[in-house]
């Protein structure tokens, strides 16, 4: 993938071009954003930059170069992510063991979300992480010369995932890196990075995409009709991938949205209605049977939509790009419940649910605590 490719981001191509022109390459560096902002596709194409550079454009050497990264085959291209046993992998399983389904995924959109790639590895019940196993296949390769001769390259995609071990021993590379090497750590949540690794990079954040990029890319490249592209470009949040799969019509928005509207309005009946109580009950307990990945992102929707109703209730509607596909749901209504007296207090409740849901904690118990909660919040008066 080269820079001209990438959806936007016209400030940042021109940044990391500038870093490989002027020969000031940071060794270790933190790119930090959605996925479907491009995070991915920018740092293919600064691989593409930095390994072909000493190659003359247009060249025989140059051409194949470019050609071995676009295929993601570059010997001197070295990619770590998330990943977990599943029915091919049985134990001990590194990034080496999923290598040609990275790449399929990959070439196929590399905008792609987390949760996507692991349906696309049938892990979606579980949660990936990059491990022990992984750390020594990291040091490893970047102990051994570069094939080609000039600089050896890892992108490590979702960095937040590394455990404690892992991350302990990336940090003695961090900080005394092998010459001609460059490691690139993406992530879409700086924060659960080990700090002492955050300290040594270089961070970029790479901000979401206007609608005007999405719509052209929308019109232009997929010929997605000019009407709609807008609704698209609007309801996407300045994510690529969340457009493709607006388009396809194949993402959890719709079952979320249900599970959604259910919930909240179970928990405005449940004051001193009994039969409400054990409706909040069924519904805990029929998340907890979900996947943890799927639970996360639930509840990160959930936070999200509390945001927008919010943003509805304070008139604040050129940031609103929430539809629901429930015609009895309104959300002009359900907005006027979430407001300055209640939000902060409702955000922290699903981050700590979210957090007790990463850490293995009794889905059931944390979905109903977290359920009780909301049936009080929502009450509360502004």
């Amino acid at each position: 993938m080269d820079f001209s490719e990438i959806i936007g981001q016209e400030h940042i191509k021109s940044h990391l071009t500038k870093t490989v022109k002027n020969g000031r390459i940071p060794h270790t560096q933190l790119f930090i954003g959605k996925a479907g902002s491009g995070v991915l596709p920018i740092a293919l194409s600064y691989a593409k930059e930095i390994l072909c550079h000493s190659h003359a454009k247009g060249s025989d050497e140059y051409i194949s170069c470019k050609n071995k990264i676009d295929k993601l085959a570059h010997p001197d291209l070295h990619f770590v992510y998330p990943v977990n046993t599943n029915e091919t992998i049985k134990k001990n399983p590194v990034s080496d063991n999923f290598s040609t389904e990275w790449r399929k995924f990959v070439l196929k959109n590399p905008y792609a979300s987390l949760y996507d790639w692991y349906q696309f590895i049938g892990i979606e019940k579980k949660q990936g992480n990059i491990n022990k196993h992984e750390a020594v296949s990291i040091s490893k390769k970047l102990s051994l010369k570069a094939y080609e001769g000039g600089y050896k390259l890892m992108i490590i995609w979702m960095a937040d995932k590394m455990n404690n071990e892992c991350s302990n021993q990336l940090l003695k590379l961090v900080e005394e890196p092998p010459d001609k090497t460059v490691l690139l750590l993406l992530t879409e949540n700086m924060e659960h990075v080990l700090g002492t690794i955050q300290s040594r990079c270089q961070t970029l954040q790479i901000p979401l995409l206007s609608e005007e990029d999405i719509y052209t890319q929308l019109t232009d490249i997929l010929k997605v009709k000019s009407n709609e592209a807008r609704k698209i470009s609007h309801q996407s949040n300045g994510d690529f991938n969340n457009a493709l799969h607006i388009i396809k019509n194949d993402g959890d928005e719709v079952l979320f949205e249900n599970l959604f509207v259910f919930w909240v309005r179970t928990a405005f009946k449940a004051k001193g209605n009994k039969s409400a109580i054990n409706d909040l009950f069924d519904w805990s307990e029929e998340l907890a049977k979900e996947g943890r990945e799927t639970q996360k992102k639930f509840l990160s929707f959930c936070l999200e939509i509390f945001r927008q109703a919010m943003l509805k209730n304070y008139k604040a509607d050129s940031l609103i790009y929430f539809e629901s596909h429930d015609g009895k749901f309104s959300f002009d209504k359900f907005s006027a419940y979430i407001h300055q007296n209640n939000i902060f207090e409702i955000k922290d409740a699903l981050e700590d649910a979210e957090y007790h849901i990463e850490r293995n904690g009794n889905a059931k118990i944390i979905f109903t605590d977290l359920s009780i909660q909301l049936t009080r919040l929502i009450h509360k008066k502004e």
